[in-house]
């Protein structure tokens, strides 16, 4: 079994308080579990404004199968014009059974 998760560092666009930035931030989370069946969540940078973190997991039986998931997303926050990707951490992982 192969895990992988990213970790996106994001810059909003014209958010003003937290209510504004929950709403831009919810649609993407929504569109990772839609498109590509991951676990997403806002997980960092809650008291800011401007700033947001949202991590996303996969978990399957093929490596390369989760390698594509990932550039998938990130290519998907990547071309969000709402949000400015930062940067991105990575990890992979194999279970040992």
């Amino acid at each position: 079994m192969w895990i992988g998760w990213l970790e996106f560092d994001l810059l909003l666009g014209d958010v003003r308080s937290l209510k504004q930035k929950r709403s831009v931030i919810r649609p993407i989370i929504a569109e990772l579990h839609r498109r590509f069946a991951v676990s997403a969540a806002e997980t960092g940078a809650h008291e800011l404004h401007r700033r947001a973190g949202i991590g996303i997991a996969v978990v399957a039986g093929d490596h390369s199968h989760v390698v594509d998931v990932l550039d998938a997303a990130e290519r998907l926050v990547a071309a969000r014009p709402e949000v400015d990707l930062l940067s991105t951490r990575r990890g992979l992982s194999r279970s040992e059974d």
